[in-house]
């Protein structure tokens, strides 16, 4: 009876060294076994999936088709990013080729998840929209330093979540009182990131991964060497997101329009190779098929024509020094502007379906002649005006101390708590819904319509007006 208690004892005491140890019992130290899953942060990891990432699922299982499928991206990830931290506990932290390389497994799932909005709009875009967006949140992992040009793991995750929320802010007015899949879906995908990564990464990676000083080195996968006769070089590959360029930036983009007109002619190229010569019969005056009536259809073709070549290049660049242009910008969803300051401005003109993130605050924000809209921004000195657009949907981050729309037709207005003190002035403008956060993280966004009729009554030896009242304002 004696042996055997000691024996029990023994066996119990192996285990609790191994454990201690930071090895399965029955794994050697140096038989190469994986001890990363007792780490106390891969520990903490797990519990952040199993809490946050069913939630999600459950309820986008309920919702099915493109929903599903994005949520299953999203679960993939995570499962990546957790491999990666693993790995990081056993290896040496390499340099920045190395990461690149590293860090390649998490960057072909979120170009995954991003290319699930690309081409014809789906169905469910603004959940394709957040949940693609809100990816970026787990790039806190490539954090080396101060000068490595992120922001720290923990302000990078509530940054990337602040860029999502846009698009999942829709899906809770969409879905407010039609479908409570779809909020619950909208409510978890938030919470996964605020608070769950938020204070996981502030608990266990404050300062970035911790690599280990005496593990293996990471050594980047040697490049294949040329060949005498190589073929022609293939198309440039999709921005990486752990890539140092930001999205959109005016410096790396080619030439457009007449610039790269004038660059031809400089470098020499006849302007006319490419043109083929009018015979008699191609001219118009000897065609057959042309009248000189002129159709009401051909008119409006023509038309049509004539104003989109005014549009001119699309443009985002900085003039001056002081003015961010963003012109002619159409169906570009990842217009960043990120490098601004204070005493800058920013002028948007004739951009339609398109989304503009303005990362940082800024002294004015102009939008003109816009159609279907959408732009974040943080923080404006002094105004945010809104001028001959339809369709614009505007989120305020930060502050704004003056709001003005003046000859719109559809307008959207998100504000944070940080702005719910800002004056908003309307004119000759209709369907202006301003959304507001409820009192709680949990409560859902209220919705508040802005007057467009009045009534104006003569009293008292001037007129008195009031606005209309509205069963939803």
């Amino acid at each position: 009876m004696e042996e055997k208690l000691i024996e029990r004892l023994e066996s119990a005491v192996s285990r609790l060294e191994a454990l201690s140890a930071g090895f399965r019992p029955g794994i050697s130290p140096d038989s190469g076994g994986d001890a990363g899953p007792l780490d106390p942060s891969i520990v903490a990891f797990d519990d952040l999936v199993a809490q946050y990432i069913g939630r999600v699922s459950d309820a986008a299982e309920k919702i099915g088709g493109q929903v599903l499928d994005v949520t299953k991206v999203l679960a993939e990830a995570f499962s990546v990013q957790k491999e990666l931290l693993v790995k990081i506990k056993k290896s040496q932290k390499p340099d920045m080729i190395g990461l690149a390389e590293f860090l390649k497994p998490l960057n072909e799932v979120i170009l995954k998840a991003n290319a699930m909005t690309e081409g014809r709009r789906a169905d469910f875009f603004n959940h394709l929209k957040a949940a693609g967006d809100s990816l970026t949140a787990l790039a806190w992992i490539a954090y080396t330093g101060k000068d490595c040009g992120m922001n720290m793991p923990i302000a990078h995750v509530e940054d990337s979540w602040q860029m999502a929320e846009f698009y999942n802010n829709k899906i809770l007015v969409e879905y407010k009182n039609k479908d409570p899949n779809h909020v619950e879906w909208a409510k978890a995908l938030k919470e996964l990131y605020v608070p769950g990564l938020r204070d996981y990464v502030k608990s266990q990676y404050p300062l970035g991964p911790v690599w280990s000083a005496t593990g293996k080195t990471i050594v980047p996968a040697p490049s294949k060497a040329p060949t005498t006769t190589a073929p022609a070089p293939p198309p440039p590959p999709p921005a990486s997101l752990f890539s140092s360029e930001s999205p959109q930036s005016s410096s790396s983009r080619p030439k457009e329009g007449m610039s790269a007109v004038f660059q031809e002619i400089n470098a020499g190229k006849p302007a006319t190779a490419g043109l083929r010569k009018v015979t008699d019969d191609m001219k118009t005056k000897n065609r057959t098929d042309r009248t000189g009536i002129v159709g009401a259809s051909e008119k409006e073709s023509h038309g049509s024509s004539r104003s989109f070549s005014k549009a001119g290049p699309p443009k985002l660049e900085l003039q001056m020094g002081r003015k961010w242009v963003v012109e002619n910008q159409i169906g570009k969803k990842n217009l960043v502007i990120d490098d601004c300051d204070a005493k800058q401005t920013v002028y948007i003109f004739g951009c339609k379906d398109s989304v503009l993130q303005i990362q940082g605050k800024v002294n004015n924000i102009t939008v003109d002649k816009c159609t279907k809209m959408g732009i974040v921004f943080t923080d404006v000195v002094a105004a945010f005006e809104i001028v001959n657009c339809s369709g614009v949907e505007v989120q305020c981050q930060g502050s704004a101390p003056t709001i003005s729309v003046d000859n719109t037709a559809g307008c959207q207005l998100y504000l944070s708590k940080g702005s719910l003190e800002a004056s908003i002035t309307t004119a000759k403008s209709s369907e202006i819904n301003v959304l507001v956060p409820g009192a709680g993280p949990d409560d859902d966004w209220g919705e508040h319509a802005l007057p467009q009729q009045f009534v104006h009554v003569y009293k008292d030896g001037h007129f008195v007006t009031t606005p209309v009242s509205h069963s939803g304002g």
